[in-house]
């Protein structure tokens, strides 16, 4: 077994593959984790504030939060890769675990994020679509960019974070949802869909009243978890998991209120895709033919870098860029150019045989490439055009020109100092078979590490199977999955099961008295109990998974009633010691066995004043029943 590991690990590691879906999935991670930080800005006092707005506990949430977004901007755009995604990580892991985001504001998908990080720490996700590439092809400017060739990774770096993050994770969730009645009676993805809490604007039940298509929705992801981490990296299989996954959460993202969660598991099906189908998408979209043609100097060293940077962003590879110095002998369009002329500026020339030249030429650049065609329509405008002609030829007429010979093709281009570069690719070059041994105990940490939260929580704890002679054991399993959880995200995937849903009978909501004396709706909760689009994700975790439970804790739901009120009070411009807020209460259901239309029948359902909120200065006073779980 040891042998054949090692073989496998050896061959997966020297087969390389194109680099596009790696590129693409770092891209789509930093722009999540960036939409993340936009949303803990907006919400910053309801989440970090002990009172919001009125007690402020944490002034310089704002500014960390700011110097996150850099980095998340740095990630997503591949700059400095290395540099800003320890340091992404380490923002993950500061906010999730030392302010109440973890406790009272969990976003469902923190954990999936910090493991995802880590990961991403030591993959070569900046080979493709990064300014790093950039930067390295800026190093040595007077080598022209056709001579680079098309950055490739080892397979290895798809199939082993998609085994471990998305693997693991299924696997671990099948075995939790194996003790959930409705998930035994296929009706997994039904329950939750028909609660009002938790769906989002679209309403899914022409689909929810189809119990079989429910039964078959609810049987498929059970086999499809139990089974993803054991054959997706099959070659048949994968296209079918890779379907099944994206329409998975493809829906949960569009049916559920918990967004981030569902982009954060469907961008991890681009390193699913094929990679014949990249490819084939590739075919469909560049260019075959260059419709415009550039010419620089080849002399000046601001003139390579510049075309080096404008080919970067031509990813459609629609433009051309030659050397002005050859155009008599190869390129007749623009021999009616004197030779000095086409070197004191930047001539072009389209597939109809028109001339451009100077700012002209760069409209046209932009205009090509097709995503920045509205910068070449910027430049084009009178004002900004006479404005860029004259900073044009400033730049133009001042630069400098050198006499380019063989050394200038043969400087030492950027150090490619990543760990992947370290670890898995020299280490693996210089030593396979040792780095195959460690390699396959780091595999073996990782499964002992799931093994030990599925195991303990998954089986032990679901069949109640605790022993005190184990009490020592139990203490160190609790251990490893504390640590397990903050570091590497591997946490038990014990999501909307029985535990959650039963006895979840009522749903609240609040409203407000104005000052014409007539009652209002919150934008938090509204008629139909549905949470109203912003309060989705971490918002709707606190009040629907936290403070409104099966079991509700009158003390927790007094805090969050305080800081809800306290939040949108302030947002909407209410005198808060003149404001009455009342706590509304509405009957559900949420049954194991199948009823008809039963989203509707718990969004249709009356609501009942069952308390009151009032502030004076800075304290709430909160009137509720004491057992508001037998209303």
């Amino acid at each position: 077994m040891y042998a054949y590991l090692s073989t496998k690990i050896t061959t997966l590691l020297n087969k390389q593959v194109p680099a596009t879906g790696l590129g693409l999935f770092r891209l789509f991670y930093g722009l999540i984790t960036l939409q993340e930080i936009f949303f803990l800005l907006y919400f910053n006092h309801l989440i970090f504030d002990p009172i919001p707005y009125l007690d402020v506990e944490f002034p310089m949430i704002p500014a960390f939060l700011g110097f996150w977004a850099i980095v998340a901007t740095g990630v997503a755009l591949g700059y400095r890769y290395q540099t800003a995604m320890l340091c992404n990580y380490l923002f993950w892991i500061v906010f999730v675990n030392f302010t109440p985001m973890q406790r009272d504001f969990d976003g469902g998908f923190d954990t999936f994020m910090i493991g995802v990080g880590f990961f991403l720490l030591f993959l070569p996700a900046d080979k493709a679509f990064s300014l790093d590439n950039l930067r390295y092809k800026l190093s040595t400017p007077f080598k022209h960019y056709s001579e680079y060739t098309k950055p490739t990774v080892s397979v290895l770096a798809y199939y082993l974070p998609v085994a471990i993050c998305l693997g693991f994770l299924y696997f671990d969730s099948a075995v939790h949802k194996m003790f959930a009645e409705h998930w035994r009676n296929g009706l997994g993805t039904w329950l939750p869909a028909t609660q009002p809490y938790y769906v989002s604007a679209l309403d899914m039940s022409p689909l929810l009243n189809q119990k079989w298509m429910q039964n078959l929705l609810g049987y498929t992801i059970l086999v499809f978890q139990f089974t993803f981490v054991f054959f997706f990296w099959q070659r048949y299989a994968r296209i079918a998991y890779l379907f099944v996954g994206m329409g998975l959460h493809l829906g949960i993202t569009l049916s559920f209120n918990i967004y981030p969660f569902g982009l954060g598991m469907l961008s991890f099906y681009l390193l699913m895709i094929p990679f014949s189908w990249w490819r084939a998408i590739g075919n469909v979209f560049i260019s075959k033919q260059p419709t415009l043609t550039v010419f620089f100097d080849q002399q000046c060293p601001l003139c390579n870098r510049t075309v080096l940077i404008l080919n970067h962003f031509d990813i459609l590879r629609r433009i051309d860029f030659k050397n002005a110095q050859e155009y008599v002998a190869h390129y007749p369009a623009v021999a009616v150019i004197k030779q000095e002329l086409l070197l004191k500026d930047l001539y072009a020339t389209d597939s109809h045989g028109r001339i451009y030249s100077g700012v002209q030429t760069y409209a046209q650049i932009f205009k090509h490439t097709g995503y920045l065609a509205f910068i070449g329509v910027l430049l084009s405008l009178p004002l900004i055009h006479g404005l860029a002609v004259r900073k044009y030829r400033e730049i133009a007429d001042n630069r400098a020109r050198v006499s380019c010979n063989e050394t200038c093709f043969v400087a030492t281009p950027l150090e490619n100092n990543t760990w992947y570069a370290r670890l898995f690719e020299q280490a693996a070059t210089q030593k396979p078979k040792a780095f195959a041994r460690k390699f396959i105990k780091i595999l073996t940490l990782f499964l002992l590490l799931q093994l030990n939260s599925t195991i303990h929580y998954g089986l032990i704890y679901r069949l109640n199977l605790h022993n005190p002679l184990l009490s020592p054991l139990a203490q160190v399993s609790n251990t490893l999955v504390l640590l397990s959880t903050t570091f590497v995200g591997i946490v038990p995937h014990a999501l909307y099961l029985h535990d959650h849903f039963s006895g979840y009978d009522h749903i609240l909501a609040i409203t407000y008295t104005d000052e014409r004396g007539q009652e209002q709706w919150l934008p938090f909760v509204n008629e139909q109990g549905r949470l109203l689009a912003l309060n989705w994700g971490r918002v709707h975790s606190m009040w629907a998974n936290i403070a409104v439970t099966p079991n509700i804790n009158n003390q927790r739901l007094q805090k969050f009633i305080m800081k809800v009120t306290a939040f949108y009070g302030r947002n909407l411009g209410l005198d808060l010691n003149k404001t009455v807020f009342h706590i509304q209460m509405k009957k559900t259901r949420a049954p194991n066995e199948w009823v008809d239309d039963l989203l509707h029948q718990n969004m249709a359902g009356s609501w009942a004043i069952i308390g009151a909120a009032r502030w004076h200065d800075k304290a709430i006073q909160i009137e509720l029943p004491e057992d508001i779980n037998n209303l």
